[in-house]
């Protein structure tokens, strides 16, 4: 992409903020400013990891944890609204079982509890994009008829193995194609923090609710950043694993595209950096990718780099400055290395272009049982400018974006950018190795108010570049800005070594204070 053309699409996305902006401010200053409701249940203060070992020795109910995290639900979504359907009542029930068969000493020892079922008696929320067996599974589309996952999605079976206990299934955009979690079924997702602000997307149903403690763990997806925009504005933990730990598979939108596994990863969420190796553990695949989670890692011995932004990509807008200085600050604290990776600059180009050439990507064009699509790219942009689309502006605009790439640019630039991916990606390989790991930014600015994604597209791509070169990533709460909005940095490794990022994690939850509750 040329120096012009980026110039170009800046100056589209100003432009476009103009018309955005007095919407974005109209639709906040309708939310009431009102604050959650205190946390009083002292359950809901500890870790799973905690919790998890309380319950194995007896010391706490299942039920007990389950009906606290209900009683929280109830509280906190009539002003997040990020619950799309819950268990409640069979997951209260599952939880009495789990007691029961404790009490009997039926399930074995505590030590062999621990090691084949993690999650025993912990509610765990999964995004509504994933199937969980009875339940809704239509990703935020306006059907005819409700969709409802016929069996669990691979990833919801690892979590009942483990012991989980599916609390409910939360908000996601439509078709999880945005980085706003609203929709026209279930609408708008706010942010715990400041109810005007975005929860980002397109997992900011379980971000909203983790971070005001209606939920303990979360199971997300990540495409593009779905499982970390929404951690880092909401100040929890969010994980995007190495390609194929976790299955990919039962997911809606699907995709049979044979490098879908290599962008699309469901992602673990929670509020303590102890419970990621826990979570993805319980998550993973046993036929996927061997990694090892809770291997000892020295910080001390650790290799650590940095950078401030992509360098002169020309696209993306500056960073805020008190993101900076987060930077910085964990730079410092953990002495690490100021680089340049240049080909950084390419990361919008590359990560477009590679995720939108995937072939059969489910969309509102899709061909349906008979063959044929519900509808045209020409007609549902016409719908939509007329007001008349039952879609939102991503899922319409998806199509055309498709349409370009796939049309009009030429092979030789296509293949240009693919070796620039490959080339990218052996340059973090080169640099981490198997200890190391790369400070960065997730976005530029911390929860803005809602809808305000639209203009600022592009600075996505400090996210997507990970899912383009197959990386392991993490989103890591770090502080508050002037605002009081949490901040939180990326956190990359090279595939396979997730046990780094989970280090670096807890030691910077250590350092900076981790999750702090809405006040």
């Amino acid at each position: 992409m040329s120096y012009a053309i980026r110039r170009l699409l800046r100056a589209a996305m100003c432009v476009f903020s103009w018309f955005v902006m007095p919407y974005s401010q109209c639709v906040s200053s309708r939310i009431e400013r009102r604050k959650l409701p205190p946390i009083e249940n002292p359950l809901l203060l500890l870790s799973a990891t905690v919790l998890a070992e309380r319950i194995r020795k007896g010391e706490v109910r299942s039920e007990d944890v389950v009906r606290a995290y209900i009683q929280r639900c109830q509280q906190v979504n009539p002003l997040l609204n990020a619950i799309v359907e819950d268990r409640f009542e069979v997951a209260l029930e599952e939880a009495q079982e789990v007691d029961r068969q404790l009490a009997k000493g039926a399930l074995g020892t505590v030590e062999e509890l621990a090691r084949t079922k993690p999650l025993l008696g912990l509610p765990v929320s999964i995004k509504e994009s994933l199937a969980v067996e009875g339940m809704s599974n239509t990703a935020g589309r306006k059907l005819r008829e409700k969709k409802v996952a016929l069996s669990d999605a691979p990833v919801v079976r690892q979590i009942k193995r483990a012991g989980g206990i599916v609390l409910l299934v939360s908000n996601t955009p439509e078709l999880c194609l945005c980085w706003e979690t609203y929709n026209q079924c279930t609408g708008l997702t706010r942010n715990p923090y400041n109810l005007q602000r975005t929860a980002g997307g397109s997992s900011g149903g379980e971000a909203a609710l983790i971070a005001a403690a209606g939920s303990l763990l979360g199971v997300t997806t990540d495409i593009a950043g779905s499982s970390r925009l929404p951690a880092m504005f909401t100040g929890v933990f969010g994980h995007k694993p190495s390609p194929y730990v976790v299955s990919p598979y039962g997911h809606h939108p699907s995709c049979d595209d044979e490098n879908w596994g290599s962008f699309f990863t469901p992602g673990a969420m929670c509020r303590y950096a102890e419970d990621l190796p826990l979570l993805l553990e319980a998550m993973r695949d046993p036929e996927g990718l061997s990694v090892t989670l809770n291997k000892p890692v020295p910080i001390s011995g650790l290799k650590c780099y940095y950078m401030e932004n992509d360098g002169p990509s020309g696209l993306t807008r500056p960073i805020d400055p008190d993101i900076v200085q987060a930077i910085r600050n964990v730079a410092a604290y953990l002495n690490a290395q100021r680089v340049n990776l240049k080909r950084l600059r390419w990361t919008l180009d590359i990560s477009v272009c590679k995720m939108l050439r995937m072939k059969n990507v489910e969309t509102i064009y899709s061909p349906q049982a008979n063959g044929k699509p519900d509808t045209t790219i020409k007609r549902e942009v016409f719908k939509y400018l007329l007001g008349m689309s039952k879609s939102d502006l991503p899922s319409v605009m998806i199509g055309p974006m498709q349409h370009i790439v796939n049309n009009y640019i030429p092979q030789s630039r296509l293949d240009f950018l693919d070796a620039q991916t490959e080339k990218l990606r052996k340059d973090f390989i080169d640099l981490l190795g198997t200890d190391g790991v790369f400070i960065y930014p997730g976005f530029p600015n911390t929860a803005h108010r809602h809808y305000r994604i639209f203009h600022k597209l592009v600075d996505t791509t400090y996210m997507m570049v990970f899912n383009t070169v197959g990386l392991p990533a993490a989103s890591c709460m770090v502080g508050f800005d002037r605002e009081n909005l949490p901040i939180g940095v990326q956190i990359v490794a090279a595939p396979g070594q997730d046990h780094l990022i989970f280090a670096v994690a807890k030691e910077l939850e250590r350092r900076f204070g981790g999750w702090v509750p809405p006040v």
